[in-house]
């Protein structure tokens, strides 16, 4: 089941919303309700499942209905028409003290503006949260020092907003969110105001603390470099209305109409593309078990120079050559297990433009080993300038 599901959903500000609504559903274009009806369309007809677990990027440009469309998953704005579930629940049914509940169970929110209370030191703004809860003030204490540990805060509790960095108040806001320990985080461009090495940092951290928490989180951005980055998958909206949604692969080079392709259009894939999004598998594997005259038989059957060295786990040992090979077998001086060389590795979440260097030294593929050192790939150099020159796209800038 999903997180959260929005079916059909539409959010009309002015004073004749069913009229409006009507007007979209025989074909009427944003403007032309504006200029008819005197109502401006936020929403249009949105649906979307995020499932939990993951991080969702809605994205679009300024007027899209990105935000609106964040804001009535917990109802901050209302919703005109349509259906949100959360966890199966009907968020539009719940009355007053039914949501207020809700929201202090389910949602965190981190807006784009850091909404610190200028008189509140960090430990006073980040425990915002937890007092309107009515928790008691030593176990909010304690969880919003844990919060703010997690942030790397540590230590600047008795510190106020106007002491610290942009970066540094954006950390208060996401603790304060954390502190109330949400089922969902529902960010709001909460990096669009940092400057693009702190903007780096937080998307870094924020994928820590994703890792560590295992959160779903609706995240609101215009960026696409940051949807690609921080976002399983993307949902891009215009004029209210989802366009398409996808995985960063689909979005790239599935685009299903103009508009979308005019976005990803200037996107560099090689600071997109991952070494899991381009690896292959290996044609054929070596085992420590396996002599010599058995590599030679595996290369010479599947035409390769060198082969790559597992245990029956797929734990990566190295690799073997067949000069080497045929080396031991004419002089049988060596131990088969002294011809196992090692090679550059790459892990599955780099990108190709982090990689260019050890690819581009290498004659050989480039293993990609996950945490436990497992083989899950390779990346043969013929495969990454197809990636690239598809888009056109060889040069490291």
């Amino acid at each position: 089941m999903s997180k959260i599901e929005v079916r059909n959903l539409y959010k009309i500000f002015g004073n004749k919303p069913q009229k409006a609504i009507e007007m979209l559903k025989n074909g009427a274009t944003k403007q032309e309700v504006l200029e008819k009806n005197n109502s401006t369309v936020g929403v249009n007809n949105a649906s979307l499942d995020v499932k939990e677990g993951e991080i969702f990027v809605i994205m679009g440009l300024s007027g899209s209905g990105k935000s609106t469309l964040l804001r009535c998953v917990n109802r901050l704005i209302e919703p005109t028409a349509g259906s949100i579930k959360v966890d199966g629940q009907e968020v539009r049914d719940f009355g007053k003290e039914e949501l207020r509940k809700f929201r202090e169970k389910e949602f965190g929110m981190v807006f784009q503006n850091f909404a610190l209370l200028p008189h509140r030191t960090v430990l006073e703004n980040a425990m915002f949260g937890l007092e309107i809860q009515n928790i008691e003030k030593e176990e909010r204490v304690k969880r919003t020092k844990e919060a703010l540990d997690l942030v790397g805060l540590d230590g600047w509790e008795d510190q106020y907003p106007e002491q610290l960095s942009g970066g540094m108040q954006q950390r208060v806001g996401l603790a304060r969110a954390l502190a109330v320990d949400p089922e969902i985080l529902l960010m709001d461009e909460p990096f669009s105001a940092l400057d693009p090495l702190i903007k780096k940092e937080m998307q870094n951290k924020l994928l820590d603390l994703y890792e560590e928490m295992e959160r779903t989180i609706l995240f609101i951005t215009h960026d696409l470099d940051e949807a690609l980055k921080l976002g399983d998958r993307i949902a891009i909206m215009k004029e209210g209305k989802i366009i398409q949604v996808g995985d960063h692969e689909e979005i790239l080079t599935n685009a299903e109409n103009e508009y979308v392709e005019d976005f990803v259009e200037d996107v560099n894939r090689s600071r997109v593309l991952t070494a899991n999004d381009i690896m292959t598998n290996p044609r054929e594997l070596l085992y420590p078990q396996d002599g010599p005259r058995t590599a030679l038989h595996k290369m010479k059957n599947n035409e390769l120079e060198s082969i790559f060295v597992v245990d029956r786990d797929k734990k990566y040992k190295g690799i073997v050559y067949l000069e080497d090979v045929v080396d031991l077998i004419n002089n049988n001086d060596k131990e088969f297990q002294d011809i196992i060389k090692d090679v550059a590795k790459a892990d599955p979440e780099e990108n190709l433009r982090e990689l260019f260097g050890d690819i581009a030294d290498l004659n050989v593929p480039l293993p990609v080993l996950n945490e436990d050192e497992k083989l899950l790939g390779i990346i043969v150099k013929t495969n990454v300038l197809a990636n690239l020159a598809s888009e056109g796209q060889y040069d490291q800038n």
